[in-house]
């Protein structure tokens, strides 16, 4: 199996929408269709870079068992500028392409820009075809990872 470990840009995903079952309140997703496409990769790159940058505070709490104070750390909490912020730059990010997705008002062809991406994650049917495919990308490396030991050698 070759693998490109170098691979930074994403897999592309053809475009397939997606609703609600009202009994069940369940996503139904559709069959691909169109030719529209859109280029991701996981999110959790992005996070676990953000986590290390965020700044921890240090909080002594007295522990009545033992009769100390003992550190606990955490992390500062975010305002809502900020929260909004780093969840555009994970849009950003995740979204490295796009490839005929069409505005329904004008016609024209969505560029992959940072404005472009923040709006399209504001449309359900785009926000849900997102998470699938986070969910497809989470779930291909566990099956890979599952199907090398039965591939090993005993003895």
């Amino acid at each position: 199996m070759l693998i490109d470990l170098n691979s930074e840009q994403g897999e592309w995903f053809q475009f397939f929408t997606s609703r609600l079952d009202p009994n069940t309140g369940e996503v139904i997703y559709d069959p691909p269709t169109g030719d529209a496409r859109a280029q991701i990769r996981s999110l959790a790159p992005f996070f676990e870079e953000r986590a290390g940058k965020r700044k921890k505070a240090v909080e002594h709490v007295y522990n009545p068992k033992t009769r100390a104070m003992e550190r606990i750390p955490y992390f500062e909490e975010q305002t809502l500028e900020e929260i909004k912020a780093e969840r555009e730059d994970a849009y950003d990010y995740a979204i490295t392409g796009l490839e005929n997705f069409k505005d329904s008002k004008t016609g024209t062809v969505i560029t992959c820009t940072r404005g472009n991406k923040v709006a399209l994650m504001k449309v359900p049917v785009f926000d849900r075809y997102f998470a699938r495919c986070q969910q497809l990308l989470a779930s291909s490396g566990v099956k890979k990872a599952e199907e090398e030991p039965k591939n090993l050698p005993t003895g």
